[in-house]
């Protein structure tokens, strides 16, 4: 049971732990066990979360019916991973599945946006007639493409509770421009819906900063919090004004105004163009300041986080080549030349990079939810009322249409893949056998094709069958932990009152504090002024400095899996305590909701050529582990983003297409060798 009044300390009840908001343990006001909200399901809890909380498996108490609104641990939440782990460990037993009599002609593992992508270019080259399973681990659609809803005086506001943004939209492969466009998302016509909104910070005079905390800085700022804000409208960079406001040594301001000064001396003197960008590749970002420019360590607070937003670790593991494409300063006297299109944008697997030349990445209310929920409403026709894009702001999924047998494709939730085997051996069988937990039971369908858009470090796991080489090459890339914390807020004036609209904080608990973007999508609306409802995005980067970038994911996602949702709590109400409290937020009062969406496998992993071959890192060859991991086996085909080493939409859209044609060139042509393009 929750901890109540007294138990609570005195700095606890100020910050609101006590407070009976939409969390984990209320549900229409009314207090319920927490032991039930950490395994509980719909419909039920997994055996093997059952045997390992002593909890009795059956109906779940106390979860919003309706899983956007669900609050408290979601992301990867209790109940989704338990029995992966079992597996992992050799403690799930895989005899005894209950054969469900249902054969399809295509069973897709994932409901992320590849998944759901695969389902729609299988239907629209086959025709009708096909039937499709999804099966998926989550009480939700979308893989990482969630959607955080919640009510506060009667509107409904929502957030990401993963995948952000459309980045770089001009960049899109050609299936991914195809799926956009025959789910109805027009962008250009978002795009126009949205113009005000993208200067609505900026217009209330609202501007970044960078939060100094007391731990770090205390001994320049007598022992307080201190913050700097960027100039009004300002919401990336780095100046002199923040420089000359910053509470810093004046070693640290020297350093750091060379680094950004007009006339920077190059570096990296004596060596070609060529060789200069061999040295950025191969050294991090963090060599790059401290060894080549002479940031101080005290100087490299600002940097450490560059690379967190599309690697899930720091400048100390990030090439320092990636802090010249992104736009960090400190490269403008190496000569460098422009930045090539192509680099790290055009491969699979490429980073989209910074958006140049006013070309903007796309966000919807939702982050990329909006588009899970539009091909969820072309796959299976009455999952919603949406006509259009913009009705699908507010659109109710029913979720009790999604598993319907009459349905062309069925989405079935809470279904984790535990076993995937081809029925008489991979050279001969017309099925192949798929085993999952559903309801804590273990269960069986067959399908003449099957396609794994699930994690492909999870693959070895699932199908031993497969070649040693292979599931080597599919273990080897390790995803990366991070953390969207969605807190509603039943105003933001204290943001309006402060001029700030958001927190770069990077040794806080949260990294990045502040208010959601600014979005429209039809009737779903964004607070216009700070006496309105909104929700306040957090990131927390999981990163471990000074190990190697696979080491620092698993030992990051170790911890993260050990903090409780308590912690989490305690930390985020503190955390928007003391960098609001200035502007009169009050952690009690204000907070209506909180939803932490925990990723312990979060980004696909991409190629870094401090660790990796350089050549992975820039060519789509043969020996990538992404390439030798992917080949189709038999009658399974293998997609996810991670299939391309990019933890973009773009990728997992295009892997979902690749996967397709396989299926499709298997069935056409069942004799005949296949090869992957």
């Amino acid at each position: 049971m929750t901890k109540r009044g007294p138990e609570f300390s005195a700095e606890d009840i100020r910050l609101g732990m006590d407070a009976p908001i939409q969390r984990r343990d209320f549900l229409n006001g009314v207090l319920v066990g927490t032991g039930a909200l950490a395994v509980g399901l719909a419909g039920g809890v997994s055996a093997h979360a059952a045997a390992v909380t002593g909890m009795t498996a059956g109906p779940a108490a106390g979860l919003d019916p309706y899983p956007p609104r669900r609050t408290g641990m979601r992301g990867a939440h209790p109940g989704s991973f338990e029995d992966a782990h079992a597996l992992r460990d050799g403690v799930l037993s895989l005899t005894g599945a209950a054969d469900q009599g249902e054969v399809y002609d295509l069973v897709i593992v994932g409901g992320g946006l590849s998944g759901l992508s695969a389902a729609h270019f299988y239907h629209k080259n086959m025709g009708p007639g096909q039937k499709v399973l999804i099966l998926d681990n989550h009480d939700d659609f979308g893989g990482h493409a969630k959607r955080n809803e919640f009510v506060v005086n009667g509107k409904t506001i929502v957030c990401n509770g993963g995948t952000l943004n459309i980045e770089s939209p001009e960049r899109y492969n050609p299936w991914s421009k195809e799926v956009l466009a025959d789910v109805g998302i027009d962008l250009n016509h978002y795009k126009t819906e949205n113009a005000a909104n993208h200067h609505l910070y900026a217009d209330l005079g609202l501007s970044a900063a960078y939060a100094f905390d007391r731990e770090t800085f205390g001994k320049n700022t007598g022992g307080k919090d201190a913050t700097v804000r960027l100039p009004n409208g300002h919401f990336y960079g780095f100046n002199a004004e923040v420089i000359d406001a910053a509470p810093l040594t004046e070693a640290t301001k020297v350093s750091l105004r060379k680094l950004v000064a007009k006339d920077q001396p190059d570096y990296l003197p004596g060596l070609s163009v060529e060789q200069k960008k061999d040295w950025l590749a191969r050294h991090s970002f963090r060599e790059f300041l401290i060894d080549k420019a002479g940031l101080t360590e005290e100087a490299y607070w600002f940097f450490q986080d560059m690379g967190c937003g599309s690697f899930c670790v720091g400048a100390d593991a990030t090439p320092a080549l990636f802090g010249w494409v992104q736009g960090y300063p400190g490269f403008s006297g190496m000569n460098l030349g422009d930045i090539p299109d192509g680099l790290f944008a055009d491969l699979p697997g490429g980073h989209h990079g910074r958006q140049r030349e006013g070309k903007e990445a796309i966000h919807f209310p939702d982050g990329n939810a909006t588009v899970a929920r539009a091909l969820v409403t072309k796959l299976i026709p009455g999952a919603t009322p949406a006509q259009s894009m913009d009705d699908l702001g507010l659109a109710h999924v029913a979720y009790d249409t999604l598993d319907r047998p009459d349905n062309a494709t069925r989405i079935r939730l809470s279904s984790i893949v535990v076993h995937v085997e081809h029925i008489g051996g991979p050279a001969r069988a017309s099925e192949v056998a798929v085993r999952y937990m559903n309801h804590g039971k273990l269960k069986q369908v067959r399908g003449r094709a099957v396609i794994l858009a699930s994690w492909n470090m999870m693959i070895p796991y699932i199908m031993p069958e497969l070649p040693q080489t292979q599931r080597d090459a599919l273990a080897y890339g390790v995803k990366g932990p991070l953390v969207y914390s969605s807190i509603a807020l039943t105003n933001w004036r204290a943001f309006k009152n402060l001029g700030v609209a958001r927190f770069d904080c990077p040794t806080m608990f949260h990294n990045e504090v502040g208010l959601t973007e600014a979005a429209t999508l039809g009737g779903l609306t964004h607070a216009s002024g700070p006496d309105e409802p909104v929700v306040a995005h957090l990131v927390k980067y999981c990163t471990k400095p000074g190990l190697p970038r696979r080491d620092q994911h698993r030992a990051a996602r170790a911890d993260l899996l050990a903090t409780s949702y308590e912690t989490f709590e305690r930390e985020t109400r503190a955390q928007l305590q003391r960098l609001l409290g200035p502007g009169g937020f009050d952690a009690k009062r204000d907070i209506a909701a909180i939803t932490i969406n925990r990723w312990p496998h979060g980004y696909a992993y991409t190629y870094n050529s401090i660790y990796d071959p350089v050549e992975w890192v820039y060519t789509e060859t043969a020996s990538r582990p992404c390439v030798v991991g992917r080949q189709p086996f038999g009658l399974v085909s293998i997609a996810n983003s991670d299939a391309a080493a990019s933890p973009h939409t773009d990728a997992a859209i295009l892997e979902g297409h690749r996967a397709v044609q396989e299926v499709i060139e298997r069935k056409t042509y069942p004799f005949t060798p296949r090869r992957v393009t």
